[in-house]
């Protein structure tokens, strides 16, 4: 089992979850901007997950396939200790950290701090509802990205991104923020606003 075939599959891994881990380190890092910095990858997210897959398939079959008789050469080839970096142990860690960032479009949302909203009454003429297109995410990291980034704006009662349907859908109280401040914090994750439009 060649190292090289494994840190191919690991790169794979790795990319094909690039454009969803981005967001969580730029809220990690504070740089809220770079959030969609890889979103462009996500098209190929299917390439390198086929690569990731067969990379470390070819690698199980490899080192649990039978080895013949002529393939040993002599009796001490047997008895020599493989390196770590040659053991099921280390190709089951390579393959469990793959897992992982091939998953991570399904838990990124899980790194997000909870946004709590302390109850305020509003009158009900001052509440606005507005659908925010948005260009650029890809995963529900992406969208959770948006709504942490809205919801740190005064007057925010509710706000609702989708990447599959490409929106947030924001309720506020419009003495308190209004639709262009809610856009530029939009805007400020990297994603972009296409278009607007009151419920």
């Amino acid at each position: 089992m060649k190292k090289s075939l494994l840190t191919s599959g690991l790169i794979a891994a790795l990319v094909s979850s690039l454009c969803c881990i981005t967001p969580v380190l730029a809220l990690v890092a504070g740089a809220s901007g770079i959030a969609s910095t890889f979103s462009w990858l996500d098209p190929a997210r299917p390439f390198f997950v086929s690569i990731t897959v067969i990379v470390l398939g070819f690698a199980w079959y490899q080192k649990l396939k039978a080895r013949k008789a002529e393939d040993i050469e002599c009796a001490c080839e047997e008895d020599e200790k493989p390196s770590f970096w040659q053991t099921k142990k280390f190709l089951s860690i390579i393959t469990v950290f793959a897992a992982l960032m091939l998953t991570f479009p399904l838990y990124a949302h899980i790194f997000y701090p909870k946004a709590d909203k302390q109850l305020v009454i509003v009158e009900k003429s001052d509440i606005q509802t507005v659908n925010f297109e948005i260009k650029g995410m890809t995963c529900q990291g992406c969208a959770t990205h948006v709504e942490h980034e809205v919801n740190k704006l005064d007057g925010i009662l509710r706000v609702a991104a989708s990447y599959e349907l490409g929106n947030a859908v924001v309720e506020f109280d419009n003495t308190k923020t209004g639709i262009q401040e809610i856009q530029q914090a939009i805007n400020s994750t990297g994603y972009s606003v296409t278009n607007k439009t009151e419920k």
